[in-house]
């Protein structure tokens, strides 16, 4: 990038914009003159906002979102008390390594710290063949590298660098906290499970055009792929440390291949154990949880900003932003706002 950054935090009303971002799901859409018109998130390393270009046509898309990256230039504009960039130029750009510091989301948590504690706590297992199937997997190098900097998706949950491994660690330690109350589970496949879940997103998943789905997440999946690999690193382990049970590797393996829940959902089969059971609801409070602090942002929260976000599709509501207890004396948006309608997009 040449010229000067404009950080997304850094964007105010009425300011004019001249900055290269990562794009974030960029598509079309038509107004209700039935013109097409071009919506996009755009996203650095402090955040995202949303953009519109009132003047598009359809086939520009493929063209302008051809890298992942794009040099914006426009107005900042408040509509429904949220910022939006207003389009006048957008064009696809090249970037480099350097680059992708400032325009990619990255953890703020320590990611030696939770990889050390992950592996800490898959090495306490009390079987022997699950330690060898863990150690199995630690000591691909590879493999481990891509898990501490992977996304854990691409917009929904964790989407930033070492997302993956936050949530992984997450879940860990909120299973280690919350199995004692379920003496009845089995400790080693649900640490196993949750440390297996989603590491296939290191192969669906790609990081270094901004965030988006490769050719093996496209065809094969994290689920299938994690599945697979579940099966290999079994036969590695058994030879150093003694065979995993058929079941057990079974078990696993489900555990995997549905832990999203649902069907409908994308899982392969309906939890069908209790392991697999706990493991999906904990994966779907821990993600959605984190879905929920990210969108209502409380900490960017200031006086006059709407009280709902808009819609978040994955979570299938607007939500309510302020925290009641600690904003109700700060100028926070009044309760009477509940109910607001969800608005609509402007004429161009």
């Amino acid at each position: 990038m040449t010229r000067l950054h404009v950080f997304i935090r850094d964007l105010k009303p009425g300011a004019l914009v001249d900055s290269v971002y990562s794009l974030v799901n960029p598509q079309t859409g038509v107004t209700r003159n039935g013109k097409c018109y071009f919506k996009v998130l755009l996203r650095d390393s402090s955040g995202e906002a949303s953009a519109r270009k009132w003047t598009f046509e359809e086939s520009m898309l493929g063209e302008v979102s051809a890298t992942g990256y794009a040099r914006v230039v426009g107005r900042v504009e408040m509509y429904g008390g949220q910022l939006q960039v207003i389009v006048d130029q957008i064009e696809a750009v090249q970037i480099s390594r350097e680059d992708l510091i400032a325009l990619l989301p990255a953890t703020t948590k320590d990611i030696p710290m939770m990889f050390d504690e992950v592996a800490a706590l898959l090495r306490s297992m009390d079987d022997p063949s699950m330690r060898a199937l863990a150690d199995a997997y630690l000591g691909d190098e590879t493999m481990m590298a891509a898990f501490r900097q992977a996304p854990a998706a691409t917009n929904v949950h964790h989407a930033w660098i070492g997302g993956l491994l936050e949530h992984t660690h997450q879940l860990m330690q909120l299973a280690e906290r919350m199995l004692p109350l379920y003496p009845a589970l089995n400790r080693d496949l649900v640490l196993m499970g949750l440390f297996l879940h989603d590491l296939g997103k290191t192969a669906e998943l790609e990081w270094e055009r901004g965030f988006n789905y490769t050719t093996d997440g496209n065809l094969v999946g994290h689920l299938v792929r994690g599945a697979v690999w579940l099966q290999v690193k079994s036969l590695v382990a058994a030879r150093s440390g003694p065979k995993l049970p058929a079941d057990a590797l079974v078990a696993l393996q489900h555990i995997i291949v549905s832990h999203h829940g649902q069907l409908e959902h994308g899982a392969a089969k309906l939890p069908a154990t209790p392991e697999a059971i706990f493991v999906a609801a904990l994966d779907n409070l821990e993600a959605k949880s984190t879905s929920a602090i990210v969108a209502v942002a409380r900490e960017r929260l200031r006086p006059g900003n709407a009280p709902f976000t808009e819609r978040v599709w994955s979570l299938d509501t607007r939500l309510y932003r302020p925290d009641p207890l600690k904003h109700a004396s700060a100028g926070a948006p009044a309760a009477e706002a509940v109910g607001h309608a969800a608005h609509e997009e402007p004429h161009a």
